[in-house]
This record gives C-alpha cells, sequence and structure tokens, in this order.
C-alpha cells in the first residue's frame, strides 16, 4: 500500500484561524511524524503506515493548540462506520500533541543554531550529527534545506539550491507535490531551465473559466484581437488585424485563392470551400497577436484582457498542433520579455507549459520554449531574446561559461531551424540506403556544434524574408523587406541579446550573407555597436552572391519565385548596391583582420519541375578574402551536412575554433 501523507501544523506566524471542526475520515493503525524546519517555520508530517480501522480525526484538537491545520489524503474507501473508531480519536489527540511538544523542544535548538547554508548542508550531508535526536529521514530534511536555501539572499547559495533541488530523484510524490505548492516563481523558472527536471515540481494550470456566453476559442481570440489599440504596429499588423476581426470563418472561405502569408506562415484558403476549420482561424488571428505582443504597450492589454488564459485554452485545445503550439509560445515569450508581467504569466501556469515543452524532441518546440524561460528567468540570465532570435545551446541552466557566440543567419525563403538542418532525411536515405537515419538531426548546429563546443552560445536568426502577394496591400511591406531596413530591425535585437559583449564568429547562408556584412558596416557608424564589430573574430559564407545572381535576371515569374521584389534589385549581378557593399566591407574586414571561410555550390538547383540552375556561381561567392572552398553540393544543400563526419562539417567546425582559439581554449 502507497504511503498517505498528512501535512499537518503551519507555522503560527503565517495563520492561527482555521475552519472549526474539519473532519477526515481515515484508515488507522500506525502514525509516524516527520519533522521540517523551512522559512523558520515549524512543520510535522505524519505518515499513515497501515490501515485497517475507520477513524476520524477531529482538528478542533489542533485549533485549540492555535494551529492551523492542512490535512493531504489519498482517496481511501471505507465501508465502517466512523463511531467503531471513536476511542482512537483520543489516542490520534494524544499523539498529535506530544509531537508538537517534542518537536519545539528540538526546533528550539536548531534555531539557536546559524542557519547559514554551509552550516545547513553540513546538516544535511551528515544527519547522524545534527538530527539524531529527531524522527526523520535525511533526504526527507535535505528537501526542506534545500527549499530553504532556494530564499537566501545570497544568489550563488539560491542558484546551487535550484541545481541540487532537481538532481535529487528520490522523493516520494507527495514531496514533488508539497515543494510544488512551496516554491516561489524565481525557483519555479530555475527548475523549469534545469535539464530533464521532475515535471512532478510545477503545480497544474489552475482551472480555466468558461468563456462568456459561450463563446468558442476562436470567437475569444477575435475578441481579444479587437479590444487591443491599432497604435505602434505597422500598416500590415493592421491589415491582418482587422481582416481577422472583420471576416467570418464563412466569409474567410469565400475569399479568393491564392496563398496569403502572414509573419512567414502562408495560409491557404481555396475558392471552392464552403467553411474554414476552426483551426485555420486561431492560427490567422494568433499570428496577428504575435506581431501585436511585440510591442510592449500592447501587452498589458494582452494581459488586462484574460490574454494568457485564453491562450492556455487555446494551446490545451490544440495539442496536436505543432505549429499553433509554437505561435502561442512565441506570443509568451514576447510577453516576457517586460518583466511586470512574469508573475502573471507564473500564475496562469505557463511556467509548467514550458518546463515541459523545453523536453520536447521538436528542435522548435523546444527552442521556442527555452526562448521564453530565458527571458522568464532574470535570476540567471541578463540578456533578453527579442521575437526571432532563438537560443540553440546552452537552452538550460549548467556550469559551463559561456566563452564566445555563434550566430547563424539564413537566406531568402529560409529560417532559423530548418535552413541548418542535415541533409534532407528522405534524399539521406536514398544515399545511405539500408543504413539507419535514427540520428537525424533536424538543427546541426544545436546537435553537433554544441556537443563540440559547449561553452558556445549559439544563436539562430530568423526575419520574415518569404514570399507574399499582399505588398500593394501593406505599402510598409517593400520598405521593410530591404538589407538597410533588416540590418537596423536586427541590430536593436541583438544588442538587447547581448550580442558584442563576447567574440563573434557568423555563419551565413545565401543573402544571409549580405545581411550579415551591412549589419557590420552599419556597426561601424554606431558607436553603441562598436562592440560587436571589435568583437567579430570570423564569417563564414555559405554560397553568398557576393557579386550577385543571375538568377536576378531572370522571367519575372522565376524571380519572383525565388527573390520578393526589393530582394531583386539588391541581387542583380554587378548592381551598384552590391558593389558599395562589397568594396567597404572588404576595406573593413582586412582593417580589422576578420578570419574569412566561403563555400562555393558545384550543382544546380532544382527551381521547380522545369528549372535547373546554378544559383550562386563559385564567381559571386569569391569574396575577395579569405580561403574559397568548392563543394559538390546544390543552393540548398550547403548550409546542410551530410553528416557529423562530412567534411562540410568538419571544415566548418575547424573554422569556428581555429577564429575563437585564443577565447575557447582556456
Amino acid at each position: 500500500m502507497s504511503v498517505a501523507a498528512l501535512r499537518l501544523i503551519r507555522c503560527r506566524r503565517l495563520s492561527t484561524a482555521g475552519p472549526p471542526g474539519v473532519k477526515k475520515v481515515l484508515q488507522w493503525k500506525d502514525l509516524t511524524y516527520r519533522l521540517h524546519l523551512y522559512r523558520g517555520c515549524l512543520f510535522i508530517t505524519y505518515e499513515v503506515e497501515a490501515l485497517d480501522k475507520a477513524v476520524t480525526i477531529d482538528t478542533r484538537a489542533i485549533l485549540k493548540e492555535k494551529y492551523k491545520s492542512y490535512i493531504y489524503l489519498r482517496a481511501t474507501p471505507s465501508d465502517e462506520k466512523e463511531n467503531l473508531a471513536a476511542g482512537l480519536t483520543h489516542k490520534a489527540r494524544r499523539e498529535l500533541h506530544k509531537a508538537a511538544r517534542r518537536f519545539l523542544e528540538v526546533s528550539s535548538k536548531l534555531l539557536l543554531q546559524s542557519l547559514d547554508a554551509a552550516k545547513l548542508m553540513t546538516q544535511v550531508l551528515k544527519p547522524q550529527e545534527h538530527f539524531s535526536h529527531v524522527d526523520a529521514d535525511p533526504h526527507e530534511v535535505a528537501l526542506w534545506v534545500l527549499l530553504k536555501r532556494t530564499q537566501s539572499a545570497n544568489k550563488a547559495i539560491r542558484l546551487q539550491a535550484v541545481q541540487e533541488l532537481a538532481q535529487n530523484h528520490h522523493w516520494h510524490d507527495y514531496q514533488y507535490q508539497t515543494a510544488a505548492q512551496v516554491i516561489d516563481q524565481r525557483t519555479a523558472v530555475g527548475l523549469a531551465r534545469t535539464p530533464q527536471v521532475d515535471l512532478r515540481f510545477f503545480l497544474r494550470a489552475p482551472a480555466l473559466p468558461d468563456l462568456d456566453d459561450g463563446l468558442s476559442a476562436e470567437d475569444g481570440l477575435r475578441q481579444l484581437l479587437g479590444s487591443l489599440p491599432q497604435s505602434e504596429v505597422d500598416k500590415c499588423v493592421q491589415y491582418f488585424t482587422s481582416l481577422a476581426l472583420r471576416e467570418s470563418t464563412q466569409s474567410l472561405a469565400a475569399q479568393r485563392g491564392g496563398l496569403w502569408c502572414f509573419g512567414g506562415d502562408g495560409l491557404p484558403y481555396a475558392q471552392s470551400l464552403t467553411s474554414v476549420p476552426s483551426e485555420k482561424v486561431e492560427s490567422f488571428c494568433l499570428q496577428a497577436l504575435v506581431q501585436h505582443s511585440k510591442v510592449q504597450s500592447h501587452c498589458d492589454h494582452i494581459v488586462a484582457n484574460g490574454g494568457l488564459q485564453l491562450l492556455q485554452r487555446v494551446y490545451q485545445l490544440r495539442r496536436d498542433s505543432l505549429k499553433i503550439q509554437r505561435n502561442i509560445v512565441r506570443i509568451i515569450g514576447n510577453l516576457a520579455l517586460n518583466e511586470s508581467i512574469h508573475q502573471a504569466i507564473a500564475q496562469s501556469g505557463w511556467v509548467s507549459v514550458l518546463a515541459e515543452m523545453i523536453q520536447s524532441p521538436h528542435v522548435m518546440q523546444a527552442s521556442h520554449a527555452a526562448r521564453a524561460l530565458a527571458n522568464l528567468d532574470r535570476e540567471a540570465v541578463v540578456e533578453k531574446y527579442p521575437d526571432g532570435v532563438y537560443i540553440l545551446h546552452p537552452q538550460t541552466r549548467g556550469n559551463q561559461p559561456i566563452k564566445a557566440d555563434v550566430l547563424f543567419i539564413h537566406g531568402i525563403l529560409g529560417a532559423a531551424f530548418k535552413t541548418w538542418r542535415q541533409k534532407d532525411r528522405v534524399m539521406l536515405e536514398e544515399a545511405r540506403g539500408a543504413e539507419s537515419t535514427d540520428d537525424y538531426t533536424e538543427c546541426w548546429p544545436k546537435s553537433w556544434l554544441a556537443a563540440d563546443c559547449p561553452n558556445l552560445r549559439v544563436l539562430s536568426v530568423e526575419y520574415d524574408s518569404h514570399l507574399s502577394d499582399w505588398m500593394a496591400k501593406c505599402p510598409a511591406e517593400n520598405q521593410r523587406k530591404s538589407l538597410a531596413y533588416r540590418s537596423q530591425e536586427l541590430l536593436k535585437k541583438l544588442k538587447l541579446a547581448g550580442v558584442g559583449e563576447r567574440p563573434v564568429v557568423w555563419v551565413a547562408h545565401s543573402m544571409g550573407g549580405l545581411l550579415v556584412k551591412k549589419m557590420l558596416l552599419d556597426a561601424a557608424e554606431d558607436p553603441d555597436m562598436h562592440g560587436l564589430l571589435e568583437n567579430t573574430k570570423g564569417i563564414m559564407f555559405y554560397s553568398v552572391p557576393h557579386h550577385g545572381t543571375f538568377m536576378a535576371e531572370y522571367s519575372v515569374n522565376v524571380r519572383y519565385l525565388l527573390f520578393p521584389s526589393i530582394e531583386v534589385r539588391e541581387l542583380c549581378k554587378d548592381s551598384p548596391a552590391l558593389r558599395n557593399l562589397n568594396e567597404n566591407f572588404l576595406n573593413m574586414a582586412k582593417e580589422k583582420e576578420i578570419k574569412v571561410l566561403s563555400f562555393a555550390e558545384t550543382l544546380p538547383t532544382n527551381i521547380g519541375p522545369m528549372i535547373k540552375i546554378l544559383v550562386v556561381p563559385t564567381q559571386s561567392a569569391n569574396l575577395g578574402i579569405g580561403e574559397l572552398i568548392e563543394v559538390d553540393v546544390d543552393h540548398l544543400s550547403i548550409c546542410k551536412p551530410e553528416k557529423k563526419d562530412s567534411f562540410l562539417y568538419k571544415r566548418s567546425l575547424q573554422f569556428i575554433q581555429e577564429a575563437l582559439q585564443s577565447y575557447i581554449s582556456h
């Protein structure tokens, strides 16, 4: 039979009131007690070892001692009549009183001792010396000592206590449940950011109230959007917000076909459909909320209007939709940039959700949760991670000191995760034949680089580079697609994330390399960003069109397949803008002695069923300084190594280690 725990006698200073005559019925044979010290409070834990008779505990006996009692019991069926155990009531009362007196005698001695962490840990390590007279298991005492230490005034002690708390896996269920009720927000976030923490440390999300008037989650999202200001967001966000509010599910289905794109995710609506699934409309609304959550003043409105609880409802409703869950956690990560909202986020149950999600085998799920938790963790994290800046390593707290940063910047039609996956699984299976692909990785910087260089912080940056057919509706979009705009936007985000405070190596694919060059040139002109330039030790370019690409000169259909309008003009072969960018960067790179390694594709890329072309010829991939290596892959595979021991990865790893050798070798 499993042990049932009764936690009795809360600290006098917390409360002395309680409901009179509270009664609990249980089976009784033998009762033992445990003694605890926490935050200067006295606790007695009673355990029922064996049950064979019905007994009634009348808590008025404890009220007479001016303590408030809490009794936590697992359900135990009992058909016995209460009056059969009336004689044992007195025994229970007498044992409680005796235990309380004995505990007060012991605690008076303990409280005279210093409660600093060092002595407390000595008591835990040597319980026979200090607790030999206490009827309690050593690990029972250790739990409460660790909980006490999480509240220490010394930050180092708090951090160590959280780590030790998470590393203990021998607690009983009731101990995890007790700890979950005791730990504060700061400790809960720290536990969530500890590798492989036991999820029993976290309280479940509170029960959610019903929506008004029987509204659906979809209606709730529309209502929330309607409550938000339309100020401080660009015209594109205003457009999509108004669209989500204006159109019903049926009218959305009647809209013209084609690909509507928002925030990098396409939402297709066919003319022939008579209705749009609620999940699609919810996704559409969530993408609008992502944009609103980037505006600090709007975050307060989202919280005040019940947004955290509504998002929790949608998250639980769409447990099978990874995309919807990512967008929701993306919103939570944006809200967490505001420390004034942290308590509301914790109280609405999001810490337990994030603790579970960060352990997901899906790299995108884990990375979104890692970003949100890092923004919540003001105890161990100084930096803040804005929307689009993702931590690939370290995603949890650890003892490894971070010596340098490696930043991954994708190209057009790329993304923070999919650009850096291993060579496509289908192609890999065809190449390996019967060989297993169980070791396949969705993101080699997270899986391989983090393992080979654990003292690096690995970040992946995402920016909207996707195609869309709404540029005519959103005048701001043309300006947002330019290198100049993107450079300034990303520099602000990277500064908030602390990039530039350590040595940096950049890794860029395709147009991402042009963006890196533009950011470093802009950093040279901004006194606040000089650290980023001075700390840049190396840049690795994967098929970057330094001198443009012939693709920009193809037919209109082909151009728009690969490059939106602004990029087409900026990527034309030998364009004046590219020439000036390259010349200015070369001069700066030589002056700053920045190490450079470039890879060039040699195989053509399939562009649709009819076109096959070399996207970035070797001549264009040649920056003019550093080593240039030609690789027998196409434009899309140049940044996707086939396996960890392939030349492409091994040479990339070697470059990173050499560029940072003097910083990460000691």
